[in-house]
């Protein structure tokens, strides 16, 4: 079945398009390619740990924290 949607195509009015209609339908089928292949992309393994990879990173690399006098200047 060959590519009908006309993928990356500069359209311009008079040379490709039949009409103004498939034009706006093969840029409507380009965004929803690129956003089935985001959904792909951030269903994956290694980008779901990274906030937890993050997390241990900032845990690791934190610095302590100081303590504090017992006795606070009261006037």
């Amino acid at each position: 079945m060959p590519d009908t949607r006309h993928r990356n195509v500069t359209w311009s009015r008079g040379e490709r398009v039949a009409n103004v209609d498939n034009a706006q339908l093969a840029v409507l089928m380009d965004i929803r390619d690129e956003l089935q292949n985001l959904n792909r992309l951030l269903h994956c393994p290694n980008f779901l740990s990274m906030p937890r990879l993050l997390r241990g990173i900032r845990d690791n690399t934190a610095n302590p924290r100081r303590q504090r006098s017992a006795k606070r200047n009261t006037k």
